[in-house]
Formats: C-alpha cells, structure tokens, sequence
C-alpha cells in the first residue's frame, strides 16, 4: 500500500461524510463537492493501487538483472556494448 492509496481512501471517505452532510443540511453545492471528492479520491485510489501491482510486477525483473550484472560483470560489459551498437545503428537508419 502506497501513499497514493491512502490518501485517495481518505479523500473518499470525507468526500462521503459532505455529501451526508449536504443531503442532511439540504445543501446542493455540498452534495455535489462530496461526490466530487469521491471520484477524485477513487481515482487516486486505482492510480495508488496500479503502482502497487506495476511495482510488484516489474521488482523481481530489476532484481534478476542487478544479480545478473553482480554475478557475470563481463557478459553485462558486453551485452550493454551490443544493445548499443544496435541502438545506435537503428537510430543511423543502418
């Protein structure tokens, strides 16, 4: 759980208690900030939550290839030299 989540919970949740507030004061202006904040919180809420997953998801790949270079340097060194003479020469068009 990441920061964006909790504070997208948090904006729901007090975007839920004005639109009570709005509903119980018979005041339309609030009702509609409330839902405005519970969309703005939900929103960030998925944002916060689409990190965590992506986070998850692309860890272990950053993990394998710090070990990868750790454990050959030379291979790395070389693999890192092809990648960007292929890079290079695609850029050039070649």
């Amino acid at each position: 759980m990441n920061t964006d989540t909790i504070n997208g919970t948090a904006t729901d949740f007090g975007g839920k208690v004005k639109e009570g507030l709005g509903v119980a004061m018979n005041d339309k202006t609030m009702q509609a900030e409330g839902k405005g904040e519970q969309l703005s919180g939900k929103t960030q809420k998925v944002f916060g939550d689409a990190k965590d997953s992506v986070d998850q998801a692309v860890r272990p790949l950053f993990d394998q290839a710090r070990q990868f270079v750790r454990d050959r340097p030379f291979a790395s060194a070389a693999l890192g030299g092809v990648l960007g003479l292929a890079l290079i020469n695609t850029l050039r068009g070649k």
